[in-house]
């Protein structure tokens, strides 16, 4: 399964939360290292789902970018 994720600056590091999995959430120092954070946590997340005999939620999410124009 592929989940979008959304990653943000936060002061001196980053922070990453899957909106599909709620509660699922990492930080890191570089990009690089909250995209390998975020990634470790979705798939501990849906370990703990089926360890509690839980439905794990199906990506739903679509990430889009939107070009805007400046007044």
């Amino acid at each position: 399964m592929r989940y979008a994720v959304v990653i943000e600056k936060a002061g001196d590091n980053f922070s990453a939360y899957a909106p599909d999995l709620p509660g699922c959430v990492a930080t890191g120092q570089t990009l690089q290292e909250v995209e390998a954070e975020i990634k470790a946590a979705i798939e501990f997340h849906i370990e703990g789902l089926h360890a509690d005999a839980l439905p794990v939620p199906q990506p739903s999410s679509i990430v889009e970018y939107v070009d805007a124009v400046a007044a």
